[in-house]
């Protein structure tokens, strides 16, 4: 418009308006996959479930079976009562296995030591109660060390003397105390009471029971006085 108007104004020829050029619409060139995907789009078939060639269709038809308790663990085979001895329980099998019941009597529970009637003012109690008042259960100054010679000489009620663990008490202030009797407490008089201690009541503790008792400590022989 602009160049029309200096023409006319100027008388110069008008120019020719420019061809406006136009643009073609090409197609795209075909596409390599074009002949799949005209494929896929007419199979619309739904696939086999399960597929043709699973293990579902090779396994046979119809419900699962569920196996009982016997049949996935079967119990251990227990020799028949016709093999076995009377009395005699029979190996098991696996050491897993409870053993059977036999028909052997069980044996007679041994006899259990009797606890005797204490005197009034002669209980456990009344024992802690003499030993904290500080009153001389030792009969001896000073803690000595006694060969088994010396300590036979000390097994009567008034002067009993034993040793346990190595350690030589005067267990006569004890004897009024002790749950089963003096008679009891005087089979130790006068030796060592260790294993006969340990057979009857090990749960004890004689160190605490006795150890305001404590005379000295038990060695061997010298060996002057020895044959």
């Amino acid at each position: 418009m602009a160049s029309y108007l200096k023409s006319w104004l100027t008388g110069a020829p008008a120019t020719a308006t420019p061809d406006i050029p136009t643009f073609l619409k090409v197609s795209p060139p075909p596409s390599d996959d074009e002949g799949e995907e005209t494929e896929t789009e007419d199979d619309n078939s739904v696939p086999a479930f399960p597929a043709l060639n699973s293990a579902q269709r090779a396994a046979p038809s119809g419900p699962p079976r569920i196996l009982s308790d016997s049949a996935l663990m079967p119990p251990p085979p227990v020799p028949s009562l016709a093999t076995r001895t009377p009395g005699v329980s029979p190996k098991p099998a696996s050491s897993l296995l409870v053993p059977t019941t036999t028909t052997k009597r069980p044996a007679k529970p041994s006899k259990k030591r009797e606890k005797v009637a204490l005197a009034p003012g002669h209980s456990p109690l009344d024992w802690a109660a003499l030993k904290s008042s500080g009153a001389d259960l030792r009969g001896v100054d000073t803690l000595m060390r006694i060969p088994p010679s010396v300590l036979k000489k000390h097994r009567s009620k008034d002067d009993a003397w034993s040793a346990f663990n190595g350690k030589v008490y005067n267990i006569t202030p004890y004897l009024a105390f002790h749950p089963g009797g003096e008679r009891e407490l005087m089979r130790v008089a006068g030796r060592d009471g260790t294993q006969l201690f340990a057979s009857t009541h090990a749960w004890v503790n004689a160190d605490f029971m006795l150890d305001s008792c404590l005379v000295g400590f038990l060695v061997s022989e010298p060996a002057s006085d020895l044959p």
